[in-house]
């Protein structure tokens, strides 16, 4: 342990602690604005680029950076002298002399930590007057993430988790100087690089210069036009970060709000998107237990992540037999809205419009993959994440809290407590295993697998089904898969099944979540995570094939899973979609 003073105050942490981390252990209040606790998937974020949190260290002739600079025995700090507040004024009064203020209609209005800050600190004036580096224009609304180079004060917390976390390698510093800026390298299009759209570097930007594409304008247009049949449907993860939005403290489930508030929207149908995941279970399950009996291709990977998708389309091409070639189950959903239920409703296909609520970024570009409009048109029409549906909520007008309870629309409404369980890291595989063994052993498998659930970037285990020994590797966060699937390469890794999820801790952390995510703090995505498990211990049915409406599916439309019919409608392929750069070695 080492013994230092903050303000006068004994402390003592234990080696290794930066000034800012003993600082909020014992709630000493640092400002700080490129420090992101990346608890996740690293220490801490060694960058120290805005200096907004310089401290004053007894004995040091300069001031100090709080988040890089580490306890030491004896070390004296202050955090509140006048000379360390005069600076942090100056730190921020030049950051808003190259910054735009638009506030009102930027995308992070109210979530900016430089605009917290600033009015933190009493800023009403900026002393430093000069041209700005940078244009304030947005690029490209077609793609999922957007990039405003003008809003960027370079803390470059976007470029550690893109390279570091993902391994994408996308996100960089470009050009020199006053006019340096980040974004893909020679100002590239992100759509024509390795990103992968998992919002990330979204949910870590201090300011709004990444943000993410909105369909909202388009939605409301859609429920305006008497000719349309809008419906929605809604991911296990929303239900467990919407209520951030409104002021519920984190890990508080909404669930029963959920359909109230679609409907005072106008939707005329909300279905849940667990009936997806029951669905994309018994056809996942199917194809595993195919493989380990009949000798088919393994390890088998699950594919309802579509960041990790185009992350193995990426950079993996190679190994694009190893995924599931089941759709994600917002695209099987998707599918059997247009194709099944619209026949049961008397709807034409043409005239539904579906909207996917989703915890995801990567979700807007999934909807645009050919590969899942081969019925002649898209599984669905338009994504709306956390934060856009929370958006349309907020601009009916209604109170959220006040919002009555009412259940998900039949028949795909009903699911089981393995769909819930969907939104965590290791829930696709447990929910899997489960419906395994009920089909390989006729009787209720395992419902809880401790060892590939929480928040650790790999998490391994073997479980038996009817005499197979499965091993098993759940994996969250893109630089992790990385990892694996090189491991895999070399032969040195020996697993039967593993789940991706692009996120670290999983779609509870995704990049359209409300922005407490970008904490990224182990007890925010904790708390999500047992909002779900909460929801599956409190089902009557916590097996996919119990739930009646989808066994229902499968008597009246799809026959069996794995059937001809499943194969046309629930299954996808992949393609390479590699850049020049990953195809060689070099």
């Amino acid at each position: 342990m080492i013994n230092l003073k903050i303000n006068d105050k004994p402390l003592s942490v234990e080696e290794g602690t930066t000034i800012l981390q003993a600082a909020r252990k014992f709630k000493i209040d640092i400002p700080s604005l490129c420090y992101t606790p990346l608890h996740l998937v690293s220490a801490h974020n060694m960058l120290a680029s805005c200096r907004v949190c310089v401290v004053e260290v007894k004995g040091r002739r300069n001031l100090a950076p709080a988040c890089t600079t580490m306890c030491a025995e004896g070390m004296e700090v202050f955090t509140a002298t006048q000379r360390v507040i005069n600076a942090r004024r100056t730190v921020l009064e030049l950051l808003l002399s190259d910054h735009p203020m638009d506030c009102p209609t930027c995308p992070k209005n109210m979530h900016c930590k430089l605009q917290d800050l600033a009015e933190r600190m009493g800023i009403r004036n900026v002393t430093y007057k000069g041209e700005t580096s940078r244009k304030n224009e947005y690029s490209s609304n077609d793609y999922p993430i957007r990039l405003n180079p003008a809003k960027c004060i370079l803390c470059s917390t976007c470029v550690k988790i893109c390279n570091e976390i993902q391994t994408c390698g996308v996100l960089r510093e470009t050009k020199r100087g006053f006019h340096t800026q980040v974004g893909a390298e020679f100002g590239i299009d992100l759509s024509l690089t390795n990103c992968v759209s998992c919002g990330q570097c979204i949910n870590v930007c201090p300011t709004g210069a990444i943000s993410q594409s909105s369909e909202v304008d388009k939605v409301w247009k859609a429920l305006a036009n008497p000719r349309k049949h809008v419906v929605c449907q809604v991911a296990p993860s929303v239900r467990a970060a919407l209520g951030e939005e409104f002021g519920y403290n984190v890990g508080t489930s909404v669930t029963q709000k959920i359909p109230t508030a679609a409907r005072v929207i106008g939707f005329e149908k909300c279905y849940d998107t667990n009936f997806g995941a029951d669905l994309t279970i018994m056809e996942e399950a199917n194809e595993l237990v195919e493989r380990l009996t009949k000798g088919g291709k393994l390890p088998m990977i699950t594919s309802c992540c579509p960041g990790w998708i185009n992350f193995i389309e990426k950079n993996y091409p190679d190994m694009l037999d190893l995924p599931s070639t089941c759709k994600s189950p917002m695209s099987m959903q998707g599918s059997m809205i247009k194709n099944y239920l619209a026949e049961k409703m008397g709807w034409n296909p043409d005239d539904v419009v579906v909207v996917s609520i989703m915890p995801c970024t990567a979700k807007k570009s999934e909807i645009k993959r050919s590969q899942l409009a081969h019925c002649g048109y898209s599984d669905d029409d338009y994504v709306l994440t956390t934060r856009d549906f929370a958006q349309m909520i907020r601009e009916t007008g209604v109170n959220f809290d006040t919002l009555d309870s009412s259940r998900f629309d039949d028949p795909m409404g009903e699911s089981t407590g393995g769909a819930d369980i969907f939104g965590n890291s290791g829930g696709v595989m447990e929910a899997a295993l489960r419906n395994a063994k009920y089909v390989l052993e006729g009787k209720a498998g395992e419902l809880e697998i401790p060892g590939i659930r929480g928040t650790t970037g790999i998490k391994t285990d073997v479980v038996e089904i009817a005499g197979h020994k499965i091993r098993l590797c759940a994996v969250s966060g893109l630089g992790n898969a990385r990892k694996i699937l090189e491991e895999i390469r070399s032969g040195k890794a020996k697993y039967d099944f593993i789940e991706v999820m692009a996120c670290p801790g999983g779609c509870v952390n995704g990049g359209g979540q409300p922005y407490e995510a970008s904490k990224q703090s182990v007890t925010v995505v904790k708390a999500r995570q047992q909002v779900l498990y909460n929801e599956d211990k409190g089902k009557i049915h916590r097996i996919s094939a119990e739930n009646e409406s989808i066994q229902a599916l499968y008597r009246d439309f799809l026959e069996k899973p794995g059937s001809e019919k499943a194969e046309q409608y629930l299954h996808t392929h992949y393609e390479d979609q590699s850049l020049p750069q990953n195809k060689f070695k070099i």
